[in-house]
């Protein structure tokens, strides 16, 4: 909500615009006042909405034409003033002023001000007004409402700028049709958003408790027993259908109320209600609402937090209505009712995660695929925690941070509770049956090439805890492009290589793939496929067994998905993924932190015989580490001719 407002007072000349500023400000008639007031500034602590107020005052001589039309574009709201005496002064009103408006392409909100009812006596007269009102307002739908008042009595002075701030803070056009008296779709379909989210236990109706807490979100008090006995007695009495027995309110006694609210004038009610809930002047969810501030450093990634899997977890519970344990594609539908579509829709979910024997996504499943999705787009989890209404004030308390993935690796120990494995190789190889089997998908008999790429996450027990792991498999179209960029590299926790132990030439597009590109600061696992045929000689300078021995890592792990023969493939890429320096591609040691080093350094030339000959390496070697690998070998080989000494 905006935190000034401007209001522009216009009309003919001798119509009383002068006098009713000058009233405003004086709380008295004056008699005689400028022919333009200065700009008045009201400061946000005595009006009603706490907002600056800004009130500009305006000539229709031809002298003030220029001012006045720049006034006009920079107004927020204008009151086109006419006088009750003077009928030219009204039929000016839809002949000039309103079409000259439009003219400059203005579009804000306009409030018709018929002054000096002092001459008949100080009466309103609203019949009459509402039929001499209603045909410009059905003409000119910018007209948000009309008002008498006298400058002189004076009368419905304050009520007028009141209501011209109304008009900028509580617009009425967005949310209700004023010629059909119904309110407009796009804000029945937001407040029926909203009662969904606050029917937390998803029967149909606000109860009690439900209305108390909508209540406290909204407006920080809760309701009396004997209001909210009110409220039902009165949407009883418009629909018996908006009252659910004497059990609660339901969405249609839900839009009745806000329908009275803004037809009664009390449209900042309704308002208060839709901002609460995240939404702006054109009733969508504002960016703010949906993406809230929330800094991720480079080298580190986003885990949903206990309060997050508390909250997937309860959503979870709430909208599995047949308490199966599963959501099925209805309960799913109906449990992103409240959000513009199921998130994973494009990704061939839930095939991408766990799900029962009939398709239904599981527990395990939901919240791994919330890791996932918050592990590769932790903007997607943000929006649909407010789409999906985490009770909280503050969505970001479901995410956090982790520490940096370089300096947890110089450290030897990875504390993160997410893992991404990048599973690349040739096509044919086995990637995606690897990717199928770690979802418990049944094996695939027939070749399907993988046009775009594809991501599955499930769950890992290790180390007597469990870790969520995403596999990410490219597809030989986007695979290289994927690995030429350091940012998308940086983000893997391990890089799978797969090749098929049966054919000749599958290692050498590994082997090519490594050569091109620089993928040795990324813990590596190599998988032979295939494993139950015919082991066949690879077309490369070195075997496999060979090529992985000479990197200083583990040799490859053969598995057979059709044969079910894994041999803890899972747990393998998790424990590297937790400790990565033995993986590292030529040489755990140099991962290691300098610390760990030392210490290892220290045990070995003290078990050789000499704490003076350790002290003696660890000088030489860290003070000038410049000497490279050879030169670290040299003074490992005479700090332990000295011990010897």
């Amino acid at each position: 909500m905006r935190r000034d407002v401007r209001i522009l007072l216009v009309g003919d000349e001798g119509v009383g615009k002068s006098t009713i500023i000058t009233s405003l400000i004086k709380e008295a008639y004056v008699s005689h006042v400028q022919h333009i007031v200065p700009e008045v500034t009201i400061p946000p602590e005595v009006t009603p909405e706490n907002v600056t107020t800004y009130i500009v005052d305006s000539g229709a001589g031809p002298l003030d034409r220029t001012h006045l039309e720049t006034e006009i574009r920079k107004a927020h709201v204008i009151c086109v003033v006419y006088a009750i005496d003077n009928p030219n002064s009204f039929q000016r009103v839809p002949t000039y002023w309103l079409p000259h408006f439009r003219k400059l392409g203005v579009n804000v909100p306009v409030i018709l001000v018929g002054n000096k009812i002092d001459l008949r006596g100080g009466e309103v007269t609203n019949q009459a007004l509402e039929d001499e009102i209603e045909p410009i307002m059905l003409e000119f739908k910018e007209v948000e409402s009309c008002i008498e008042c006298s400058a002189k009595m004076p009368l419905n002075v304050s009520e007028v700028f009141y209501l011209a701030q109304k008009a900028v803070l509580h617009p009425i056009a967005p949310l209700y049709d004023s010629h059909n008296h119904v309110l407009r779709p796009a804000c029945a379909d937001a407040l029926k958003r909203i009662f969904k989210l606050c029917d937390t236990n998803k029967d149909g109706m606000l109860d009690t408790a439900e209305l108390n807490e909508f209540q406290r979100k909204c407006f920080d008090a809760p309701l009396q027993q004997q209001e909210v006995e009110g409220i039902k007695a009165m949407v009883r009495e418009h629909d018996p259908s908006g009252v659910r027995g004497d059990e609660g309110l339901t969405e249609v006694g839900f839009l009745y109320l806000h329908t009275m609210f803004i037809q009664r004038a009390r449209l900042e009610t309704t308002w208060t209600v839709l901002r609460k809930f995240g939404y702006g002047e054109d009733l969508k969810l504002t960016e703010a609402f949906l993406w809230p501030k929330f800094d991720v450093p480079s080298d580190c990634s986003v885990e949903l937090s206990h309060r997050g899997y508390q909250f997937f977890t309860e959503i979870f519970h709430t909208y599995d209505k047949d308490q199966d344990g599963a959501l099925n594609g209805t309960e799913l539908e109906d449990l992103f009712s409240t959000s513009p579509a199921n998130p994973w829709a494009s990704q061939g979910f839930p095939e991408t995660t766990i799900s029962d024997d009939a398709g239904s996504v599981t527990l395990q499943g939901w919240l791994a695929q919330w890791s996932m999705t918050t592990l590769l787009e932790h903007k997607t989890t943000l929006s649909y925690l407010a789409y999906l209404g985490y009770p909280g004030e503050s969505r970001t308390e479901a995410l956090i941070v982790t520490k940096p993935r370089k300096s947890e690796r110089r450290k030897g120990k990875v504390t993160r509770n997410v893992f991404l494995a990048y599973v690349c190789g040739a096509a044919g190889s086995g990637k995606t049956s690897i990717l199928r089997a770690f979802v418990g998908k049944p094996y695939r008999h027939e070749y399907v090439p993988t046009s775009k790429p594809i991501s599955v996450v499930n769950s890992v027990e290790i180390l007597a805890g469990e870790k969520y792991l995403v596999l990410q498999e490219f597809g030989s179209r986007y695979e290289q492009e994927a690995l030429r960029t350091s940012k998308k590299t940086d983000l893997a926790d391990v890089i799978v290589y797969v090749h098929d132990s049966s054919d000749t030439n599958s290692f050498s597009y590994i082997s090519n793939l490594r050569q091109q590109y620089s993928l040795d600061h990324i813990p590596t696992l190599f998988v032979a496929t295939k494993s139950d045929l015919d082991l066949a000689h690879q077309r490369h300078e070195v075997q496999p067994d060979v090529y992985c021995r000479r990197l200083g890592i583990q040799v490859p792990v053969a598995v057979s998905v059709k044969a079910g023969e894994l041999a803890d493939l899972f747990q393998t890429i998790c424990g590297i993924a937790i400790r990565p320096h033995a993986a590292m591609p030529g040489g755990g040691d140099r991962s290691l932190s300098s610390a760990a080093r030392i210490r290892t350094l220290f045990t070995v030339t003290a078990a050789l015989g000499g704490l003076s000959a350790a002290l003696f390496v660890v000088f030489r070697s860290y003070v000038r580490p410049s000497r490279g690998p050879m030169g670290f070998l040299t003074s490992l080989w005479t700090g332990w001719m000295v011990a010897r000494q």
